[in-house]
């Protein structure tokens, strides 16, 4: 009762914020951006996707549900047409009950073996990482503390073959410090796999014991040591005693289910071009999540938004140029593998696609959009984000960006705009127990809705596409203009685009 009273709350707020007066200027822009901050399913919609569904990984009942959702919440909106595309992860992937506990001495038939004053083991609140491997119950395994995990942390550890190793981290603030959290963990994992260490435990970025999912997996193939996220404090604990002098022993055990592949599905609905339907601007989300929470802000709210947003075109009575296709990928924890399989799929057809407009980040306020390193398409994009002044959005950042579903498609040589939104309370969230429902901020959400409608009706309706699909040279060498090699490299992408497995190759 208590929640249908907050869902009629969140209604009626919606009703007294947004059922503003019809646009001064009846452009279309403006026509789109009216009928989307009128009251709508928004908060409904996303109510039944998170708290009723719940967290969604692929290959899980939920995930099915969630499909199930996005079909008929397109179909409520208004598509011209729904269908699903499927495709396959190598393996499914579940976590048991991970249980760790810690102590500087322990009993062996009544002697003590370590000499610590910690007699009795403390528990150590872990969770798995994602599509790593199980590890079965080992007791009395030696911690070693390896610093950040670098070259010279290591050596100065020691020998930690058959230890479970402590891997520092700092206290997540910024989008920087999110991208360096899986930058940093491929080189920690080459170092443990070459010392031949047991287990890799690394701090959660979190404080006041949040707990999260991550996973260092590329493309859904299962990972080559077992690891675990340590809430905060009891790494921090381990840590001050390690550093103290004591000797830290853990038992742990992480029996994660793994079995074979796993077929999935992109969820996508349509708004048929007046003009020009074989051409298409994209306007993506994606439906899955981890699920330790319920995945609201990543990316329940988004994947919410889209729908609302061909509700709002639909509403407006626009009648786009070129199709728009609202696409719910799936997968995209894994390794961006729904957007990458729909890339792939229609790279026959990518010479016709207007453009790909991807949101994921929350609820915090949109700055502007990153476009994916095309410089060429800058002059008529401003013009096209006019409109959303009015929601101060007003930026466009030539570079490119990795870790959401427009990255196959910027690889093929489409023009991309990626939602550059504040942090707001998404990082602290993110992947996390506390990834909820109420964590949502709904009037930001509606504008979002507003932005995301104009900007695809905008592109849909150019008397030209805004800007050619660039050759595999192009993309090269916007990679080296906008210095993104080095990321490449660092996200292990880089020898997939050398070696022809991922991007344009022509």
């Amino acid at each position: 009762m208590r929640t249908v009273k907050r869902l009629l709350w969140a209604c009626m707020f919606s009703v007294l914020c947004f059922a503003a007066a019809a646009p001064a200027d009846p452009n279309e822009a403006n026509l789109v951006i009216h009928a989307a901050l009128q009251p709508s399913p928004l908060e409904a919609n996303l109510h039944r996707l998170t708290d009723e569904i719940g967290g969604r990984v692929p290959g899980t009942v939920a995930m099915q549900h969630a499909m199930a959702w996005g079909i008929e919440a397109f179909k409520a909106a208004g598509a011209d047409s729904v269908h699903t595309e499927g495709f396959t992860i190598p393996y499914s992937w579940s976590e048991g009950a991970t249980e760790m506990s810690a102590t500087t001495a322990y009993q062996v038939d009544g002697t003590t073996v370590g000499g610590g004053t910690v007699l009795s083991p403390f528990r150590v609140r872990a969770v798995s990482l994602a599509w790593a491997p199980a590890l079965a119950p080992v007791k009395h395994v030696p911690v070693i503390d390896v610093g950040d995990g670098t070259p010279t942390d290591f050596k100065k550890a020691g020998d930690v073959s058959g230890k479970i190793i402590l891997v520092h981290t700092v206290v997540l603030k910024t989008w920087d410090d999110l991208f360096a959290e899986y930058t940093k963990a491929p080189p920690v994992i080459d170092l443990a796999m070459k010392a031949k260490a047991k287990a890799i435990a690394f701090m959660a970025t979190r404080e006041h014991d949040i707990l999260y999912r991550h996973t260092n997996s590329a493309a859904g193939e299962i990972d080559r040591l077992p690891m675990i996220i340590v809430a905060r404090e009891d790494g921090e604990r381990m840590a001050r005693l390690l550093a103290a002098g004591n000797l830290v022993w853990a038992d742990l055990s992480i029996p994660n289910q793994i079995g074979g592949p796993i077929k999935t599905s992109n969820v996508v609905g349509e708004i048929r071009g007046s003009e020009k339907p074989d051409e298409f601007v994209i306007l993506g989300a994606h439906l899955d999540s981890w699920e330790l929470g319920t995945g609201a802000l990543d990316n329940g709210c988004n994947a919410a938004l889209v729908v609302d947003a061909l509700r709002a075109i639909k509403a407006s009575g626009v009648k786009p140029r070129r199709t728009i296709r609202f696409i719910l990928f799936s997968g995209e924890e894994q390794g961006l593998i729904g957007s990458h399989a729909y890339a792939l799929s229609h790279r026959a057809e990518l010479d016709k696609a207007a453009g790909v407009i991807v949101y994921d980040s929350g609820t915090g306020k949109t700055t502007g959009f990153s476009v994916g390193g095309r410089k060429d398409v800058l002059f008529t994009a401003k013009e096209l984000i006019a409109p959303l002044g009015q929601f101060d959005v007003k930026e466009l950042k030539p570079d490119m960006e990795w870790g959401t579903d427009h990255f196959d498609f910027m690889l093929e040589g489409v023009p991309t705009f990626v939602a550059d939104q504040e942090e707001a309370n998404y990082l602290e969230n993110y992947h996390a127990v506390s990834d909820t429902y109420d964590k949502v901020d709904f009037p930001q959400l509606k504008k979002h809705v507003a932005e995301a409608a104009a900007l695809s009706v905008e592109l849909a309706d150019l008397p030209e596409k805004i800007g050619p699909r660039l050759t595999h040279d192009q993309i090269e060498q916007t990679m080296r203009e906008t210095n993104s090699v080095e990321m490449l490299k660092a996200d292990g992408i880089w020898d997939d685009w050398v070696g022809g497995k991922r991007g344009r190759q022509k």
